[in-house]
């Protein structure tokens, strides 16, 4: 791809404007395996809960599994029958070893329980308590003809949302654990706390759609910027300024009319590889991210975890490889582990990176060293 087409190709449409991205997908090969005996039974199976679920919503009822009017079931190969739902049908997918190439799109509902608000939640929700930054829409903070013009609202956000004052929650260490199952093909996120990274998800795993703070740049003329430094500024209450064209530098987060990050054109190649798509705490309202989960083939299983219904699985009747879990993530999540029997292992996964942070920013932790390095070193 040239920088010229990559740079027309990769804009965000600015409010008001919506503008959708789609990559090339080949068809499916028609050739397949012939299952055996067994396999076949399985994908009866399946295939039965799928027509259950489409039946109950043409029928106008939820697939919230822990509803047990609205359980599905599957016959297992010695005839008996057990109730089984959105998450029992993924998690028996994953066991019975269908599933190899996980790709998880996820939004800011997977860090609520880490005390980061969302964007649009109602009341509580980051877009929702902006009236204190005198902006004339929600969105402007985030918008870049605005922060041109005036880039104070933004740093006085920017100083809540730098990374290090929240620490992962279950749910990324859930899709850490994917990673170390070797299951993982790839994590598209729209956040830009880190908090994938700080649980140790590797960098080569990760495509942070909408950017980071992890680097700086000029906004004008795009000259890298020390990011520590434009750090110290802004929390200072000062806006940190480009030496080469005295325009104002901001962190590398995307705002509305930008460019998006190289990586995110991982898409391209990953989606039509997914064999599992899983989304994750988000509104699905930003593009072309909000179109990604589209590109995925027809006959891959998507599982949303939400608190509601959002993009595709908005309408009626879902698709038959379409699965949904309502309700808080944090939940749908330990009860997905506790299904794949991983709850005990992402506990102690959990509790042995997050005393390995903490003894990193020990000030007594004088060998500058970080305790869980050679743990993550051994997942890559």
């Amino acid at each position: 791809m040239s920088k010229a087409k990559s740079s027309r190709d990769r804009r965000i449409a600015p409010p008001g404007i919506t503008r959708v991205t789609r990559s090339s997908i080949n068809p499916q090969d028609p050739q397949r395996t012939k299952p055996t005996d067994s396999g076949l039974v399985d994908d009866l199976s399946l295939m039965s809960v799928n027509e259950q679920q489409a039946s109950l919503a043409r029928k106008g009822k939820s697939y919230q599994s822990s509803s047990p009017s609205t359980k599905a079931f599957l016959s297992s190969p010695t005839g008996s029958s057990v109730p089984c739902g959105a998450l029992e049908t993924i998690g028996r997918l994953v066991k019975l070893g269908r599933v190899r190439n996980i790709v998880v799109v996820a939004g800011a509902g997977i860090s609520t329980a880490s005390g980061i608000p969302d964007f649009r939640t109602p009341g509580t929700g980051l877009y929702a308590n902006l009236a204190k930054y005198d902006i004339p829409f929600p969105e402007a903070i985030f918008n870049i003809d605005y922060f041109s013009d005036n880039p104070h609202p933004f740093f006085s956000l920017a100083k809540e949302l730098y990374p290090g004052h929240h620490r992962p929650n279950y749910v990324h260490y859930f899709i850490r654990m994917l990673h170390q199952k070797g299951l993982l093909l790839r994590m598209y996120t729209q956040n830009i706390d880190g908090l994938e990274k700080l649980c140790g998800i590797p960098d080569d795993k990760l495509v942070e759609a909408h950017g980071s703070f992890a680097t700086a740049a000029c906004h004008l003329c795009y000259t890298p910027y020390p990011a520590e430094e434009a750090k110290q500024a802004i929390m200072n209450g000062n806006v940190p300024i480009c030496t080469f064209c005295a325009g104002a530098v901001k962190p590398n987060v995307v705002f509305f009319g930008e460019d998006l990050p190289e990586k995110y054109f991982h898409h391209a190649e990953d989606f039509p590889k997914a064999d599992l798509l899983m989304i994750m705490g988000t509104s699905l309202k930003i593009e072309p991210f909000a179109s990604l989960v589209n590109t995925v083939k027809s006959t891959v299983p998507r599982l949303l975890l939400n608190r509601d219904p959002v993009g595709p699985f908005e309408r009626r009747p879902l698709r038959r490889a379409d699965y949904m879990e309502l309700g808080d993530l944090s939940d749908s999540v330990r009860k997905l582990a506790e299904i794949l029997g991983w709850h005990t292992e992402i506990q102690d996964l959990m509790n042995s990176h997050e005393n390995g942070l903490c003894s990193d920013t020990d000030p007594s932790n004088s060998s500058g060293e970080h305790s869980d390095s050679s743990e993550t070193d051994s997942m890559h």
